[in-house]
């Protein structure tokens, strides 16, 4: 690309009826200098449009990035659009502009090559912005640098379990657009090191990462910690502070334990996430931001918003994308793989000749349930790397007692029992979350009779009322 030439960006709208596309060129038009040219494609017709005449018309405009103004259309039918445009400007990163989602279609864009995607309402701050970081990420893909730096930020998260696998093969993926995500999983299973992952493997990876643990924050200091204060704003105010939205400027607020923060700052951090725009406290000046947001929570959200301690609109705009992360119990052919590496890095560290568990060592770690998941596994191998004498790990050194350990060898029935009646009392609450309370429904869903589906709830002791739509 020549450097002295304007950057061409070309609009290409497949919804004309959503308005989308009059909206994001009215911002651009506006926004544009003489760096940058904007043309426009029209297609009335999305399932009409034929690959040729698609090719053709990005070809002759040699696009240096280009935004898809999208229907809600099968993915059949968008996946031949996209890789139409892709192949005739190869060298462009696609941007998505729709209406709000399934996760499934946003994480099958990014699967087809879309660098990021937007959904409404489209600001005039965000856009610009958005699109030259896409541009200056996509120049340094595909440099060793950067092939480097995808090893790099995935290094941490170690395991070979399918279900692991899956959620960490999206990084890379949410790393390249500039969506909310929202990271769950229990206490210990890695949260912040996938959001540091996504963070370094972003256009914003120059940019300061900003973790906050809201539930460590006093309530009545949460506002004065995101946002800042002016000086005299409260009694003690002496100086003006900034808050950490600041501090993160350019790059990633993590908020861990999303669900601690108070309704009112909840509110307050909406209204940031949707316009972008915050106002330190005792301010009257609004101030703008350029911050990516991520959370995370160890709570079921979807059950926080039902007993209304979060609201409903806040983890909508959150959980744009979700990542979730098992835990260690469910992961028992990571939990050596995991001990193995934190033995090495340990061992290293403090200069101590241990190589290896002995097998006692390794019984009682498999047998361990990890209710502190992987974080409670480091600290343990730790442990026992500080107190080894000799170049084994023994079970003494691993130190957990056999009380600690609800995994114990049983017996298979006794086991299985236990899991079935587990996955039935989960699976009934579910089916009567869905069905509103509805146990006709329910049972109709479930294939069981009503009075069989009904002696269900009357065996784990499960309160209907709470599901139903007026609770």
């Amino acid at each position: 690309m020549n450097p002295m030439r304007p950057l061409e960006l070309l609009l290409l709208d497949f919804n004309p009826a959503a308005g989308l596309a009059d909206q994001l060129h009215a911002i651009l038009e506006t926004s544009l200098d003489r760096d940058f040219q904007l043309r426009r494609e029209l297609f009335d017709d999305l399932h009409g449009v034929t690959g040729g005449d698609l090719s053709a018309a990005v070809s002759r405009r040699g696009p240096d990035l280009v935004f898809l103004v999208l229907a809600r259309a099968p993915l059949a039918v968008q996946s031949p659009l996209i890789s139409s445009v892709r192949a005739a400007a190869p060298g462009a990163p696609l941007v998505a502009i729709m209406e709000a989602g399934e996760p499934d279609e946003m994480f099958a864009l990014l699967k087809l090559g879309v660098a990021d995607f937007v959904t409404p309402p489209l600001r005039a701050g965000d856009m610009l912005p958005r699109a030259w970081r896409v541009l200056s990420h996509s120049r340094r893909e595909g440099t060793p640098a950067h092939a480097l730096k995808e090893r790099l930020g995935t290094k941490q998260l170690i395991g070979r379990n399918p279900a692991f696998l899956k959620e960490v093969k999206k990084i890379p993926l949410m790393a390249k657009c500039d969506a909310s995500i929202l990271i769950s999983g229990e206490t210990g299973t890695g949260k912040e090191v996938c959001a540091r992952a996504i963070h370094y493997l972003s256009p914003r990876a120059d940019k300061p990462f900003v973790p906050v643990n809201c539930g460590a924050i006093p309530l009545e200091l949460v506002e004065n910690e995101l946002f800042g204060h002016e000086r005299g704003a409260f009694t003690g105010a002496s100086t003006s502070e900034l808050g950490l939205i600041t501090e993160a400027e350019g790059g990633t607020l993590f908020l861990d334990e999303i669900d601690c923060l108070p309704l009112l700052a909840q509110v307050k951090l909406l209204r940031f996430l949707q316009e972008k725009e915050y106002r330190p406290l005792g301010s009257r000046k609004t101030c703008k931001a350029n911050v990516r947001v991520m959370a995370a929570t160890n709570t079921d959200l979807e059950e926080a918003v039902r007993k209304r301690t979060v609201r409903q609109d806040l983890y909508y705009r959150l959980s744009t994308i979700p990542l979730t992360l098992p835990p260690l119990r469910e992961r028992a052919e990571d939990i050596m793989l995991l001990a193995e590496h934190y033995l090495q890095k340990y061992a290293a560290e403090f200069d101590k000749e241990v190589t290896c568990f002995s097998p006692e060592a390794v019984q009682m770690l498999m047998l361990y349930d990890w209710p502190g998941n992987v974080r409670e596994l480091e600290h343990v191998v730790e442990r026992a790397v500080i107190t080894c004498e000799g170049d084994a790990v023994g079970s003494i050194e691993i130190g957990l007692r056999a009380q600690e350990s609800p995994m114990q060898c049983e017996p298979l029935r006794k086991m299985k029992t236990r899991v079935v009646e587990q996955f039935e009392r989960d699976y009934i609450q579910k089916l009567l979350m869905v069905c509103q309370g509805n146990i006709t429904k329910a049972a109709q869903i479930a294939r069981k009779n009503r009075r069989a589906f009904w002696e269900l709830i009357r065996k784990y002791r499960i309160d209907v009322r709470p599901f139903k739509p007026n609770a």
